[in-house]
């Protein structure tokens, strides 16, 4: 199935994650609970070990899943001379505010 083939999802203003707790209007989460319900699922689908399942996957240290991420376009690679970091868009743009804000001086 690819990124367009996924059905759009609506909001139900329960957490998805299954704790029960009410959503803020247009989330699938409680604050944090993506994480939660990530890890649960790796668990449930594969066990508790990432390495495991990215070997299934047929990524490694010769195949690294964040160069596919990129090639796919879901991530991006910085822009910055010499930095490795690659990310979603939003945390590259994290990334490039914290490590490479140009330097203002004040004379």
């Amino acid at each position: 199935m690819t990124k367009t083939d996924l059905p759009r999802l609506i909001p139900t203003g329960t957490c998805w994650c299954g704790c029960g707790k009410e959503t803020g209007l247009g989330s699938f989460f409680a604050q944090g609970h993506d994480k939660i319900a990530e890890a649960a699922l790796i668990a449930a689908e594969y066990g508790s070990q990432v390495a495991q399942i990215l070997h299934k996957h047929g990524y490694g240290p010769g195949r690294p899943v964040i160069d596919e991420a990129v090639r796919v376009k879901a991530w991006v690679s910085c822009s910055a001379a010499g930095c490795w970091y690659k990310g979603t868009p939003e945390s590259m743009r994290i990334h490039q505010r914290k490590y490479h804000r140009p330097s203002t001086s004040v004379d």
